[in-house]
């Protein structure tokens, strides 16, 4: 038995093990290690039989009886109460480990155990920076965030805002995070990617913070498993970090290798798909822009918007996506549809939401490039409306570009 295998030293290793296990499993830090086109995995949280303990656990001890199973990848409750059992269970368990263990040190485990918390953190990395480097976390932001009030905007949604139109500020994070994977991956410098990941998750941590996104407990595991890495650089006794560095074989070099290129290809297929179908190069309606409405008629009387009722109370009409219109009301809300436009008959049929049975028709005409009117029924009533395109020259936020010398702001 090693001498620095303290009794403390033995409990605490034990309980790191389970916990960091159970939480990895049940959490999208498992997720990053299994990216497919096939089927969608963020965790064994979300699966039976976890998802049935949490929703236990919160009828008997929070007294919450909702389904807690929310997909949306944030912080929500259920992923709290979740985080709640996976503590206690980690205790119970590291406890009972202990009463059953003999006095033994964990020497032989380490290697295995470093391994398994480098794949698991370079898998995050680079899941995360590639999302940056191929620009589908941050998009390029959506005509609409152009027209909504900055005092409007969530914390996150003016993050996501900023970021998504500062794209060489988002690639140039993104790489530093797949670097980090990778380096972490390679045996010969898993120390300097440590380094690099943790300072850029203490980053990440920050803006979470700060910004209110819905990763915080996620990301503060991930720079945990960094300082585990980091750690046996920091050693004051010599003799115990021999146990640390002891040589894997060639199965645990290789394998994280073989791991990272398949991470690297099939993050770099997911996020170019995610990309080229909802990011930056997703194609764009043929009447791409924002729309001033300068006169709306309803059932033939000309008033101006804010009398008109609530939901043909049209500032803007807005076209983005192809199968999406987007109009803004005089209170600066929107009310958005799906749309199918026929460019051979001039026509625009809305859908609303879920609804199978929810229809409005317009005809469009646009005299020159900066002139449409819409012509149509809807909700029972008629509807025309001419409008007027907004020069894109006229919002500075995406016509702000690199200077040297700066000028005043006018």
């Amino acid at each position: 038995m090693s001498t620095d295998w303290t009794p403390a030293r033995r409990v605490a290793f034990r309980f790191g093990v389970v916990y960091l296990t159970l939480f990895s499993l049940a959490t999208q830090i498992s997720g990053s290690l299994l990216p497919n086109p096939w089927f969608t995995y963020r965790g064994l949280g979300r699966l039976s039989p976890m998802r049935e303990v949490t929703r236990w656990v919160a009828r008997t001890f929070v007294g919450v009886d909702v389904r807690l199973d929310d997909v949306s990848g944030g912080e929500t409750l259920s992923f709290w109460i979740q985080w709640f059992w996976v503590l206690a269970a980690a205790v119970a368990i590291a406890a009972v480990w202990t009463l059953l263990a003999r006095r033994r040190g964990y020497a032989t485990w380490l290697p295995w155990c470093r391994l398994a918390v480098r794949v698991s953190l370079a898998a995050s990395l680079i899941e995360y920076g590639m999302t940056k480097v191929i620009p589908t976390q941050f998009p390029t932001p959506p005509l609409s965030a152009l027209v909504t009030p900055v005092g409007d905007m969530t914390l996150s949604a003016l993050l996501w805002t900023t970021i998504g139109s500062a794209p060489a500020y988002e690639i140039i994070t993104g790489c530093v995070e797949v670097l980090a994977g990778v380096l972490i991956l390679l045996p010969w410098t898993v120390t300097l990617g440590a380094l690099l990941g943790l300072v850029s998750l203490l980053q990440v941590l920050l803006l979470n913070l700060t910004f209110d996104i819905g990763v915080k407990l996620v990301t503060t595991h991930l720079i945990a498993l960094a300082v585990i890495l980091i750690t046996p650089m920091v050693r004051l006794k010599p003799d115990t970090a021999v146990e640390v560095r002891l040589k894997p074989d060639t199965t645990a070099v290789i394998l994280p290798i073989v791991l990272g290129a398949y991470l690297l290809g099939m993050q770099t297929w997911i996020n170019w798909s995610f990309w080229q179908a909802g990011g930056g190069g997703r194609p764009k309606s043929v009447l791409y822009g924002i729309w001033n409405v300068e006169r709306l008629s309803v059932d033939g009387q000309v008033r101006p918007p804010e009398l008109n009722d609530y939901d043909r109370r049209w500032r803007r009409v807005i076209f983005d996506a192809p199968d999406a219109i987007v109009f803004q009301r005089t209170d600066d809300s929107f009310a958005s549809f799906g749309a199918s436009l026929d460019r051979s008959s001039g026509t625009i049929v809305l859908a609303k939401g879920a609804s199978l049975t929810w229809t409005a028709r317009f005809t469009y005409d646009r005299p020159s490039d900066d002139r449409l009117t819409l012509a149509g029924e809807m909700d029972g009533h008629r509807i025309d409306a001419d409008l007027q395109l907004v020069d894109p020259s006229a919002f500075p936020l995406i016509n702000s570009g690199f200077r040297w010398i700066r000028p005043h702001d006018p």
